[in-house]
């Protein structure tokens, strides 16, 4: 989920959920490159990251992994390099490996963002074709499907592509909400109904515990959890909310334990 508010004191907010093994090993949000201003999750098996922060300018970019035809065996490099990239390079590291095809060739399909206070640059890839899209001041959905809400337009006559289950399920009620993301107020005042949404917390009495979600594993459900007939567990395994605001500020709050609302903490983004 990310909702860019050009007006707004906090223009840009970035709710992202992790769907991966359970087993695969990971660090929490911290500088783990020595020498780069980065702050990220740092994966342990291949090194990468699904999200990363530049906290001096600020800048925020993840990945989604995307569908379509995987990259050959023999020439795979590790998604999670790419958000690093575009963190630490900007729009112009997504738009340059739109125009390098060979380079793309090396990666699986995905779904990178890149964002700052006043765009949010989004490059797909499904393995064939690239595609790259300004995403205009609105709150967007993502899913591994690609951009899922607002839907857009259908041409006249053209044949209606089946709407998102967790699109359509959240898409209006996130926009219908959209916090302050008040880098100087408390994790609850500063994202309000978003931690309801994503069914980490209960932010009054109005609301469900574990938020408005559908069963683990129910198309829909934005938490997710499935076990695998080999005993393997795929589900979300963190949650990560960041706001960019007008002055330069961040805030970086993390969830290592989806839907347990006692395990948010504020990352630290402070110049060491």
């Amino acid at each position: 989920m990310i909702s860019l508010a050009p007006t707004d004191d906090v223009p840009l907010l970035l709710l992202g959920i992790r769907d991966e093994f359970t087993g695969r090993p990971w660090q929490p949000p911290a500088r783990h490159w020595p020498g780069s201003p980065l702050i990220a999750g740092r994966d342990e098996q291949a090194g990468g990251t699904w999200l990363a922060v530049h906290p001096e300018v600020p800048r925020v970019s993840c990945i989604l992994n995307g569908r379509g035809e995987a990259a050959p065996p023999s020439r795979r490099r590790s998604r999670g390099e790419l958000p690093l990239r575009a963190a630490q390079q900007g729009p112009q590291a997504l738009r340059a490996l739109h125009a390098d095809h060979d380079a793309l060739a090396s990666y699986d399909p995905f779904y990178l963002v890149c964002a700052d206070q006043a765009a949010v640059l989004l490059l797909g890839w499904d393995g064939t074709h690239p595609t790259l899209s300004d995403l205009p001041p609105a709150t967007h959905l993502l899913t591994n499907a690609g951009h899922a809400y607002p839907p857009a337009p259908t041409a006249p006559g053209a044949s209606q592509t089946p709407a998102d289950p967790k699109a359509v399920r959240f898409g209006p009620k996130f926009a219908a909400h959209r916090p302050s993301g008040d880098p100087a107020a408390t994790i609850k005042d500063a994202w309000g109904d978003w931690l309801t949404l994503a069914g980490g917390d209960v932010a009054n009495g109005d609301h469900p515990a574990a938020g408005d979600d559908a069963p683990e594993g129910e198309s829909g459900a934005i938490i997710v959890r499935r076990e695998l007939p080999d005993g393997r567990v795929y589900g979300s395994t963190s949650v990560s909310l960041v706001a960019l605001g007008h002055d330069g500020r961040l805030r970086y709050d993390f969830q290592p334990v989806p839907a347990d609302p006692t395990t948010w903490y504020p990352v630290n983004t402070e110049t060491p």
